[in-house]
């Protein structure tokens, strides 16, 4: 598989391996730009090109065929101009909710903002319509359309990883004894949460990165998979196992119709209290991020195994399942990982006690502990 992004140097390519992906320059990201815009490409065994007639009907059709609501609820459809227009919007009104169009329409200039629904501008937006409107959600899309981002009806961002955990306390009354994957970079809630536990739920945090989590999802026979990017893999009967982020909104609508005597901001509400940074990503060149990582997951191996502490808490875990996510003794934890596309290193942390703790976990800890490192940057933000 081949990725790109695009930084100060300009669009570079990954080849995506089993473990580490190999990075190439943007000569032959132009080359494979130029094989795929002019169809220059051959066919082989195993992979075909074909066209599907009425895609977009028969796409919009089998989500409208799993949900339909009960009761008016009120969206806001945030689409960041990207392809999600095409059918969110319809689809939506189909399920049955009230839908308000935000930057709906199909535009490759994004003329507003980047369609990400994890970026504050375009969250902000959301929440503004939300009380403009007196909604009772955002639902936002990326610009391919296979993320989700929600608001609430109080205008607040809910991360996807809690939603998330909503999700699952709302699927495992009905289907009992689910299991579900996690990405390392969510919220150390789902292990711990006292509904999930009722209902024989488990759950099994795996590597970040949307086709590791749709493999886990299905090697383990799991109903979802969640990622705290917005990446949601719903399996059957919910889904078809990949990332989709209109079948993920309307598993949310789906929620929240089950639950009519309640808002969005109270099913939050009644979540374990946690607090969970934004995913922080300082530089750290592709070609080194994955060698400065291994020496922070020794580092925190030996730290635990020397009974050492941090903030002046014991050390409970250290998962290398992907990187280093580091759990204390009171449930708190922090992560250290590779980006898997981008020359980034990647950042999380999560208290259970306080906005405060959850700072100081990364300002005093996490911070501090790369800063060592010459090759790791300047982050693209800090909380």
């Amino acid at each position: 598989m081949v990725t790109a992004s695009h930084n100060e140097n300009g669009w570079t390519g990954v080849k995506m391996g089993a473990d580490r992906p190999l990075t190439f320059g943007p000569d032959e990201m132009g080359k494979l730009r130029d094989i795929v815009l002019g169809g220059n490409f051959k066919e082989r065994p195993g992979g075909a090109y074909k066209r599907i007639e009425d895609m977009r009907e028969r796409y919009i059709a089998d989500i409208v065929n799993r949900v339909k609501l009960t009761r008016p609820i009120k969206v806001i459809a945030a689409c960041g101009n990207g392809t999600a227009g095409a059918f969110a919007p319809e689809a939506l009104r189909r399920m049955g909710a009230e839908v308000i169009d935000l930057h709906t329409a199909l535009d490759w200039t994004f003329p507003n903002y980047n369609a990400n629904p994890e970026d504050s501008e375009m969250l902000h937006d959301m929440a503004a319509a939300v009380k403009k409107h007196g909604a009772d959600l955002a639902l936002g899309f990326d610009g391919d359309g296979d993320r989700c981002g929600v608001v609430d009806d109080q205008g607040d961002e809910i991360f996807a990883d809690k939603v998330g955990l909503m999700l699952a306390r709302d699927l495992s009354a009905t289907h009992k004894n689910a299991t579900f994957v996690a990405d390392v970079k969510s919220t150390g809630l789902y292990a711990i949460d006292p509904v999930l536990k009722a209902n024989g739920a488990k759950v099994d945090y795996w590597k970040t990165g949307h086709s590791y989590i749709k493999r886990r999802t299905t090697e383990l026979g799991a109903l979802a998979g969640f990622e705290k990017s917005g990446h949601f893999f719903f399996r059957e009967p919910l889904g078809n196992g990949y990332d989709d982020g209109i079948v993920a909104a309307a598993a949310v609508l789906a929620m929240l119709d089950r639950n009519p005597g309640k808002t969005l901001g109270q099913l939050k509400d009644a979540l374990p209290k946690s607090y969970t940074s934004l995913t922080m990503s300082p530089h750290c060149d592709d070609e080194r991020k994955y060698g400065i990582v291994d020496r922070v997951v020794a580092d925190y191996q030996k730290l635990a195994s020397e009974r050492g502490k941090i903030l002046g808490r014991n050390i409970r875990d250290v998962n290398t399942v992907n990187g280093a996510r580091v759990t204390l003794e009171d449930g708190a934890w922090v992560l250290v990982r590779a980006s898997s596309n981008k020359p980034e290193l990647v950042v999380v942390v999560e208290s259970m006690t306080s906005d405060e703790d959850m700072k100081a976990l990364f300002r005093e800890e996490v911070k501090p502990r790369l800063a060592r490192f010459q090759e790791v940057g300047k982050y693209n933000q800090e909380i």
